[in-house]
């Protein structure tokens, strides 16, 4: 019998009853962290996709049979639209993704540095539905630190796209690699998800963690230490 596992950090572990090793007939596929988008995306002015949706949505929302005459429900067709592209899902776009202050470890500070909390507002792609929740990221310096509220503006950032919870975890953690220049990072999200709570099993009081751990958090105690903080 073959056991496969899907792991804290992304990747795969296997194990076989018969040799322990891995069959050859299997390989774990690559991650692809990168939210999918047409390679025309951006090709539209913000100002043309709010005209665009504006007009979709009034036709939904018609096609349910609400009458767009009334004082309360004429407006929420451009309302949705700029509330789409203007807020909700303002990460989509890279030119709002957030500039970077990093500075000098002056102080020598070689311990883990956690900010935790982090508020997670995003969307289920699935059902474009909230996902509500927080975020704790942390990291070891190796040589830089990072301007605190950058943290919450990457998550941010990340957040506002329609997402899977998996995928924020991982560009989270690819992101705050590859600004700090430094292996040694951990991030770990705890949200509720609306297309649960409202539609479907409708359960509530359930929530979701996802993790991602590299390099000295591969480690059980420093990782203990993380969790620990967190708490």
């Amino acid at each position: 019998m073959t056991k496969v596992t899907l792991n804290g950090n992304g990747s795969y572990s296997l194990q076989s009853k018969l040799n322990g090793k891995l069959p050859a007939a299997f390989s774990a596929p690559e991650a692809d962290m990168n939210t999918p988008l047409r390679p025309d995306a951006f090709l539209m002015a913000d100002e043309d996709k709010m005209d665009t949706i504006e007009d979709h949505f009034r036709s939904i929302m018609e096609t349910l049979g609400l009458d767009l005459n009334d004082d309360s429900l004429k407006g929420t067709p451009r309302r949705v639209a700029k509330m789409f592209v203007q807020e909700i899902f303002s990460g989509l776009n890279p030119e709002n993704k957030p500039a970077i202050s990093l500075f000098e470890n002056k102080y020598q500070y070689r311990q883990i540095l956690v900010e935790r909390n982090i508020t997670v507002k995003s969307f289920c792609e699935h059902h474009f539905l909230p996902i509500i929740g927080v975020a704790h990221v942390a990291y070891f310096s190796a040589g830089e630190v990072i301007g605190l509220s950058k943290l919450n503006r990457i998550v941010e950032y990340f957040a506002r796209r329609p997402q899977v919870q998996e995928r924020l975890t991982v560009q989270i953690a690819a992101e705050l690699k590859r600004v700090l220049n430094t292996e040694d990072v951990a991030v770990y999200i705890d949200a509720r998800h609306m297309c649960v709570e409202l539609r479907g099993v409708e359960h509530s009081h359930c929530s979701t963690v996802t993790t991602e751990y590299s390099g000295k958090f591969l480690n059980e105690n420093i990782r203990a230490e993380f969790l620990q903080t967190i708490k």
